[in-house]
């Protein structure tokens, strides 16, 4: 297939391939998702989940194909204005210095402002809404390195949101949270998404979530033949499938063959009060 130019103000990933060491991780992606959306990607561990949001954003180059925001080459955006367009939530963050919960939040302004400069007024001002948006306003001076994991979560989503971007990427934002926070950090996320028209894609772990708060699903495969320290992969010599079994809505996606295919298991679907929900067999 040849590189498709996309113009409509989505994310397009075209034939997307990357190799760690001639470790095939990912093997011909190709995703349309569609602006304001709210995708997930979903599979087993070293399926190359972080590994393709990490592409995405621009923070590893692939040996082939191109990611398009907005209709632009990521590979040749300028950092700076990847920084204005796409908001980045890694797993991890953690700090051994007790910033207040504002300055943590006020770095997400650093792409507008130069040099050697300081924020002004109006940084303060949207790094305080930001913060108010995730319901976090009354935190602001607390100590970033004494407030819980999932007020943590939800004050990185803030920073985030301090860039004003118009795409949020999500790498399991529910980790090492307590049910409570999984379900008020993933509706937060989606209630952004509606409000603010944000384009969100995220990995996630529990396909119930990926059922209940998603507009589509990416369902991935690990790739046969091996595993490295960034996820599973194939020497560059061996045939692939691919890494996608399938792109599209929830309801479409996460049926039993696709989930056997992704994860190996057995699963029965259960309807309650017009949900869905996967049980393992």
């Amino acid at each position: 297939m040849g590189v498709i130019r996309t113009d409509d103000g989505g994310i397009r990933v075209s034939d997307v391939n990357l190799l760690y060491d001639r470790v095939l991780v990912l093997d011909e992606v190709t995703l349309n998702l569609k602006r304001g959306s709210v995708t997930t990607l979903l599979g087993p561990n070293g399926c190359g989940k972080t590994t393709l949001l990490k592409v995405i954003n621009g923070l590893l180059k692939p040996n082939g194909g191109t990611i398009y925001v907005e209709g632009k080459n990521v590979a040749i955006m300028n950092p700076r204005d990847l920084a204005k367009t796409i908001g980045h939530v890694s797993q991890i963050h953690k700090t051994s210095f007790p910033f207040s919960v504002l300055d943590v939040v006020l770095t997400g302004r650093m792409p507008y402002i130069s040099a050697f400069s300081m924020p002004g007024a109006g940084d303060l001002e949207i790094a305080e809404r930001s913060l108010s948006k995730v319901g976090m306003g009354h935190l602001s001076q607390r100590p970033y390195t004494q407030i819980s994991g999932g007020e943590r979560q939800l004050a990185m989503i803030a920073r985030a949101l301090a860039q004003e971007p118009r795409f949020l990427i999500l790498d399991e934002p529910t980790s090492y949270l307590d049910f409570k926070n999984q379900v008020l950090v993933l509706k937060m996320v989606t209630d952004l998404a509606r409000k603010g028209d944000f384009t969100v894609v995220m990995t996630l772990h529990d396909p119930n979530h990926a059922l209940m708060f998603s507009d589509e699903v990416v369902l991935m495969r690990k790739l046969a033949g091996g595993s490295d320290e960034n996820g599973g992969g194939l020497r560059d010599d061996e045939p692939s499938r691919g890494n996608v079994v399938a792109f599209g809505r929830p309801s479409e996606v996460m049926i039993p063959e696709n989930i056997a295919e992704a994860y190996g298991i057995r699963v029965e679907i259960l309807e309650h009060n017009g949900r869905r929900i996967l049980l393992p067999l």
